[in-house]
């Protein structure tokens, strides 16, 4: 099998993206970018890929620059075997080194190692997680994942359509937090009482808001009582050491990171210098399934859990459901609750969520997910 063509499409919402006003639900991201891998076997593998699309778009339509390290990614992998995940990783790393490493660039192998892996599972007639090494469950517990509302009264209306709808976990992140301490406090004091004890919550008050370790503590501590699962990304991706200190500090809560990192190297110094409990890789940020493997080494030698982060269409949906799938223990799976019809339409099979609150793993080839191309072309900006 031979890769005859990679193509990037940019997605574009009808609605722009903002935190929620009220109770109603986040709209998600303004743009998305698909990746389609096809081959000269008929066969195509597919991502999605949370980055900022027009620049993507120029990753992979680079021209070869004949230095061997300033390439585009369909210059790099024409002709080439999907099969090959590691030779390709590695070749496209090194192709694009020295304007990539990270961000973009890597954001793009990610995806483009994602639907390599979809191209090997439907040749072989496999889902993914038999290429992963095989599962250990066939279902996984999923979490509501979402934007805080700017009221309390707000937080309880939007926790109650999350348990109308089947939910058990719930995480409200970004939007108004940070701005104000006491309602900081009071959002997070409403998302309790309306979910009950027995309903898992967890917070991402967003690292974009400048905090010290001190404030972290802090934070931590005061959230303490409303005993929740985790708190994600709280500091910048880069402050390794300030998340170490908050580690060293005792804190009761779960420390969870990791989305915004890449590479099992990059993932090794987040684990040793910040001390964190949850690992949370994207997998179209991170390096894409090569990479996660390696990951999942790191965390578990650590002795620490793994928790795919996931918000885009039920590609990288289906993706973190197969990693999940292999994990020694699985805790989440993060499921994308926003209402953008970008998102959800151009997919053919979406995931579905069971009456316990557990999504199954795919079990058709590949990723298990069927694109509607004619859905592709309509929300598509860029053909």
């Amino acid at each position: 099998m031979k890769i005859t063509d990679v193509e990037a499409f940019i997605l574009e919402s009808p609605y722009k993206y903002q935190a929620p006003e009220d109770s109603e639900e986040a709209r998600g991201v303004k743009h998305c970018l698909l990746l389609k891998v096809s081959t000269d076997e008929g066969l195509v593998g597919w991502s999605d890929v949370e980055t900022a699309p027009h620049v993507g778009v120029a990753v992979v339509n680079a021209p070869e620059s004949g230095s061997g390290v300033f390439e585009g990614l369909r210059a790099l992998v024409i002709g080439e075997d999907p099969f090959d995940v590691e030779r390709l990783w590695d070749k496209i790393y090194r192709g694009t080194i020295y304007f990539g490493r990270r961000g973009v660039a890597m954001q793009i192998l990610s995806g483009f190692d994602i639907a390599c892996h979809d191209l090997i599972g439907k040749a072989i007639g496999r889902p993914v997680y038999k290429i992963l090494g095989g599962a250990r469950r066939d279902r996984v517990r999923a979490y509501a994942s979402t934007l805080f509302r700017p009221t309390p009264d707000a937080i309880r209306r939007s926790c109650e359509y999350y348990l109308e709808k089947g939910f058990t976990a719930v995480k409200f992140g970004w939007g108004v937090f940070g701005q104000n301490r006491k309602l900081d406090i009071a959002l997070v004091a409403a998302a309790r009482e309306a979910l009950g004890p027995d309903v898992e919550l967890m917070i991402d008050p967003g690292w974009m808001v400048n905090r010290s370790a001190y404030d972290a503590i802090d934070l931590c501590r005061a959230l303490e009582p409303y005993n929740i699962y985790w708190l994600e990304d709280f500091m910048h991706p880069e402050c390794y050491d300030g998340y170490g200190k908050v580690k060293a500090a005792g804190v009761r809560t779960r420390l969870a990171a990791g989305e915004q990192e890449a590479t099992a190297w990059g993932f090794r110094e987040l684990i040793s210098r910040g001390g964190i409990d949850v690992v949370q890789p994207d997998l179209s940020r991170c390096g894409g399934f090569t990479q996660a493997r390696k990951i999942i080494w790191e965390a578990e030698h650590a002795g620490i859990d793994v928790c795919p982060h996931a918000w885009l269409t039920d590609l990288l949906t289906a993706a973190s459901l197969h990693v999940n799938a292999v994990l020694p223990r699985a805790l989440f799976l993060e499921y994308n609750v926003s209402d953008s019809p970008m998102l959800r339409e151009v997919i053919q099979n979406p995931v579905k969520m069971d009456s316990e609150g557990y999504i199954p793993v795919p079990q058709g080839p590949g990723l298990g997910i069927e694109i509607d191309e004619q859905a592709v072309k309509r929300f598509c900006v860029n053909l």
